[in-house]
């Protein structure tokens, strides 16, 4: 059982995830939450559109088990070839 005290820190971009969610890659559909990094289970491609970018960008040969820290809005469905990914916020 979680403390209630621990719902009393201030969260900040660097401060560890609070959340984790599972992603589906869509071309569509933004992210639920903003994440502050994203959980590689399955190495490959990750098409995803970062908060303060314009353009997507395609990171290649992400590793498994990588943790990527970049606060991202979409995980796009083409170019994604990365499974098991999980945000986190």
């Amino acid at each position: 059982m979680a403390n209630p005290a621990d719902e009393n820190f201030s969260d900040s971009p660097i401060a560890p995830a609070q959340n984790c969610f599972a992603i589906v890659p869509d071309d569509i559909q933004q992210l639920a939450h903003v994440t502050k990094a994203l959980y590689v289970g399955g190495g490959g491609n990750l098409t995803c559109r970062a908060l303060r970018s314009n353009a997507d960008v395609t990171f290649t040969n992400v590793p498994s088990g990588y943790i990527l820290d970049v606060r991202m809005v979409a995980v796009r469905a083409t170019g994604t070839t990365a499974v098991g990914l999980v945000g986190l916020a």
